[in-house]
């Protein structure tokens, strides 16, 4: 579920909120987003995916969690989701990696397909 959006990294790009299936973010121009319907959130890390400066939280648990940006920035986790799977300038995708992308790239340069 979505946690906390870091005041001090965001840069207003809006991407959370237009990449949101559930809405759950309300947004003034030029200013940083407002988690408002929370309970809307299906967990999904699209928010946390597409933000291009790893301000956001979001907690694979549905408890509520206390977050504190400090320790949020200390112990990495802001942007680790991204990071994981590969996304962001400099990453390299993890998909890259799996045994079946290999292979269907090796089927792809096989005569016929």
């Amino acid at each position: 579920m979505i946690e906390f959006i870091s005041a001090s990294k965001c840069v207003s790009c809006g991407l959370c909120v237009s990449v949101c299936p559930t809405g759950v973010f309300d947004q003034e121009k030029g200013k940083v987003p407002v988690i408002a319907r929370k309970d809307d959130c299906q967990t999904c890390f699209m928010c946390e995916v597409y933000c291009p400066v790893d301000a956001m939280y979001v907690s694979p648990n549905v408890d509520e969690v206390t977050v504190n940006e400090e320790e949020l920035i200390q112990s990495g986790v802001l942007g680790s989701y991204r990071r994981e799977i590969g996304w962001g300038k400099g990453q390299s995708p993890s998909a890259a990696s799996d045994a079946s992308y290999k292979m269907f790239q090796m089927m792809s340069k096989l005569p016929g397909h």
